[in-house]
C-alpha cells in the first residue's frame, strides 16, 4: 500500500516538473478534443435548429401583426375619406343655405332620399320628411346644384317628389315653371318641358329682344306663386327662333345632378306654403 501510494507521488512530482507533455499524451488530448468536437457540433446545429424554429414562429407572428396593421390603416384610410368627403359635402349644404337665406328668407330642411321610383310612365322620389315636420305639397325641392322638383303628394313621415324631368306642357298636372337669368331682370320664359333623348329643358316664350344668351344661368322667377325665386335651373346651351318666328326657344342644361340622389332640400316659403292650401 505504501510502495503505491510513493508511485501516484512520484508520477505527480514528475509530472507538474515537466514543462510539455508528451507524444502519448498529446495523442490522448486530441483525440479526447476530436471526440468532444463530434459530439458539441451536432448539439450545436440542434441547437440552432430549434433558435431557427423559435426565429421563425417570432417572425411568423409579427407578420400577422403586420397583416393586421395594414389592414386596419386600410380601414381607417377609408373612414378617413368618407369622413373628410363627408365633412367637404356638409360644409358646402352649409354654405349654400347660408348663401341662399341671405338673399331670400327661405327655409331649408334638409331630407334624405329613401326611394326612386324609375318607372318611365311615373318618375318620383320618396324623402323622409312628411306632415309631420312641416312638409306641404308644392314645396320646392332642391339640391347644392339645382332645382330637382316639387312635393306632390305628402304622408305623414314621407313625401313624394316630382322631378322636372317630368315637365310636360301638355299635362295638366305639370306645374311649369317661370324663369330667368342671373343678373338679367329683363329676361324671361317658361321651362315647360324635358327631352329625354337630349337630356336637357326646353325653355319657351322669350322675347325676340330678349338678351339672354348661351352659359347664362338660368334660375327661377317667383311669378306664379309655385317656385320660390332664385333656385338654379340650369344654363342656356343654345337659343333658337320658336314656333310662327314670333319668340325663341332655348336648350337648358340642368344644374342638379339626379344620378344617386341621397340629399335634398326642401324649400318652405311662407307666402308658397299659403299658396298651397
Amino acid at each position: 500500500m505504501f510502495g503505491f501510494i510513493l508511485f501516484i507521488a512520484v508520477i505527480g512530482f514528475s509530472l507538474s516538473d515537466r514543462k510539455e507533455l508528451t507524444m502519448p499524451e498529446k495523442f490522448l488530448g486530441d483525440s479526447v478534443g476530436f471526440a468532444q468536437s463530434l459530439f458539441y457540433k451536432p448539439a450545436g446545429i440542434i441547437a440552432g435548429f430549434f433558435e431557427d424554429i423559435r426565429n421563425l414562429r417570432t417572425i411568423h407572428e409579427e407578420n400577422e401583426q403586420l397583416k393586421l396593421m395594414a389592414a386596419a390603416y386600410a380601414r381607417d384610410k377609408i373612414n378617413y375619406n368618407f369622413i373628410e368627403q363627408e365633412n367637404k359635402r356638409f360644409k358646402e349644404e352649409l354654405d349654400f343655405t347660408e348663401r341662399q337665406e341671405q338673399l331670400y328668407n327661405y327655409k331649408y330642411r334638409i331630407a334624405q332620399v329613401v326611394a326612386v321610383n324609375n318607372d318611365t310612365s311615373n318618375r318620383t322620389m320618396v324623402i323622409n320628411l312628411g306632415s309631420k315636420n312641416g312638409i306641404k305639397k308644392n314645396m320646392a325641392v332642391t339640391t347644392v346644384d339645382g332645382l330637382i322638383g316639387l312635393v306632390s303628394e305628402v304622408r305623414p313621415f314621407t313625401s313624394t317628389v316630382m322631378p322636372i324631368t317630368e315637365l310636360d306642357e301638355k299635362s295638366p298636372n305639370s306645374n311649369l315653371i317661370a324663369a330667368t337669368i342671373l343678373g338679367k331682370i329683363d329676361s324671361f320664359g317658361i321651362i315647360s318641358s324635358y327631352n329625354q333623348e337630349t337630356d336637357r329643358l326646353m325653355m319657351t316664350k322669350i322675347d325676340e329682344k330678349d338678351k339672354m344668351i348661351v352659359d347664362d344661368v338660368v334660375i327661377t322667377s317667383g311669378l306664379g306663386n309655385v317656385y320660390p325665386r332664385g333656385l338654379v335651373i340650369g344654363t342656356v346651351e343654345n337659343k333658337q327662333v320658336g314656333d310662327f318666328g314670333l319668340t325663341y326657344t332655348a336648350s337648358v342644361k340642368l344644374a342638379a345632378k339626379f344620378d344617386h340622389l341621397t340629399e335634398v332640400f326642401v324649400v318652405e316659403v311662407q307666402d308658397i306654403e299659403d299658396a298651397a292650401e
